[in-house]
């Protein structure tokens, strides 16, 4: 095959982005791989609805099954969004035996082992690099660079929204509900922000990259999330002070003791997403503002870092035509699946409930400060077993309420629970325990 065409479904922000930068990369992308790229159609939901490129009238259509259906259409483009339409476009593409290349994550979140498998029953493939983190090559990474690698531990800033807002929050002070405000106003947020600062865009990515790494599915409903709307400019003055920064991270990372079944001994991993601190000598601190990083360790590569533009029309754009790249090479070379779009192979392992998982803590209490406050405290967390390594509290008029902040040793996420349940129940505590997770990377 000398020329391959494309049909786009979705011409909005990522679709114009996409025509734009083939007209502009078009020759760059044909010199490079030997092949002509043709550009068939583009299905729209209107001709005339705004967009941030122009797309050509003669090229539009808003039947998208006349592109799906086109004999001359090689490769389907889904940039629709949502998982209802844009399922039915992609099982009707690949049930014609065409690949199909997505930048949907919560469809492929949501019924990604469904996809993969119409896309094997079809001899066809399935890509999906500008799903996650934008124009950082990440599902390549984890699909193909670190293939004879068994991933321990991955963490993920995959979520621009919620990095604009704490990153504004701790270099100017502000506290979550102003900043908040001021991303929507900006265009960071949505007017309805719910999927970002509640963590689940990044639920959905961070399952995505943690079934590439350990080779069993993950299903959102596997994922322990929280978002960021606990996170006050307390926390962060205090995290600050103690040495660390607060992120909104997702984390997949190998749990080191086994988990007996009745059948065999079991593999866990633990996967999460949760505001968490981060100490300010890791690099992932430093990823400010809308940026994404993804931080992947390796038994044999060791520690790396992946940084870039998480999302927009050009971000994403480039992630969809590396995918263009892979999908007219496998055309070309009739391989028409080179790399499969995912392979299960991990069937001793499973996802450990969050209850099960431990680690450090940071607690924020409000109090009256009063004589054996912290001594009534520390009597609930000791007899639970769970130690507190510092404690900071400012300094108050006897009788006023305060906050008091405690760092806790490594402890199971149950014992936490049940022991903030108990110290919430305090005549002296004056409000709703704040708890966040402290990562340190070992």
């Amino acid at each position: 095959m000398q020329q391959v065409n494309l049909g786009i479904i979705g011409g909005g922000t990522v679709g114009s982005g996409v025509y734009h930068h083939l007209q502009v990369n078009g020759a760059l992308l044909e010199s490079r791989l030997g092949i002509k790229i043709g550009l068939r159609r583009i299905a729209v939901k209107a001709l005339d609805e705004p967009r941030p490129y122009a797309i050509p009238e003669s090229l539009m259509t808003t039947d998208w099954t006349t592109v799906v259906n086109d004999p001359e259409v090689h490769v389907v483009i889904e940039l629709v969004g949502g998982t209802t339409i844009a399922k039915t476009i992609i099982l009707t593409a690949l049930k014609l035996g065409k690949p199909v290349i997505t930048a949907n994550k919560a469809l492929i979140s949501a019924y990604g082992e469904e996809l993969f498998a119409a896309a094997q029953k079809h001899g066809t493939n399935l890509y999906y690099e500008a799903s996650v983190a934008g124009g950082i090559p990440i599902i390549k990474v984890l699909r193909e660079g670190f293939v004879g690698n068994r991933i321990t531990h991955l963490y993920g800033i995959v979520n621009g929204t919620c990095n604009y807002i704490l990153t504004r929050m701790k270099l100017e002070g502000s506290d979550f509900e102003p900043t908040l405000r001021d991303a929507q106003h900006l265009g960071y947020a949505e007017a309805d922000p719910s999927l970002d600062i509640d963590g689940f865009d990044s639920e959905h990515k961070i399952g995505i990259l943690g079934s590439l790494a350990h080779g069993i599915w993950i299903r959102p409903g596997d994922i322990h999330v929280e978002g960021i709307r606990p996170v006050g400019k307390t926390d962060i003055e205090f995290a600050g002070k103690l040495g660390y920064t607060i992120k909104l991270l997702g984390v997949v990372k190998s749990v080191e003791k086994a988990v007996k079944s009745k059948k065999a001994e079991r593999k866990s991993i633990q996967v999460s997403v949760y505001p968490a601190l981060i100490p300010n000598t890791h690099v992932l601190a430093s990823v400010n503002h809308v940026f994404n990083a993804v931080f992947v360790r390796g038994d044999v590569v060791g520690d790396t870092l992946f940084y870039g533009r998480g999302a927009g029309k050009d971000a994403t754009a480039s992630a969809v035509l590396s995918d263009i790249a892979d999908a007219a090479l496998d055309l070309k070379h009739q391989t028409r699946r080179r790399i499969p779009p995912f392979v299960s192979h991990a069937s001793d392992t499973e996802v450990l409930p969050i209850d099960d998982a431990v680690c450090r803590y940071y607690v924020r209490l409000s109090v009256i400060d009063k004589p054996g406050t912290l001594a009534r405290i520390a009597t609930i967390l000791a007899a639970s077993k769970i130690g507190i390594s510092s404690v900071i509290q400012p300094e108050g008029h006897e009788g006023e309420s305060v906050p008091l902040i405690l760092m806790i040793h490594d402890a199971p996420n149950s014992a936490m629970k049940k022991a903030l349940a108990k110290i919430s129940k305090l005549p002296v505590v004056k409000a709703p325990p704040v708890l966040l997770r402290v990562e340190t990377f070992d």
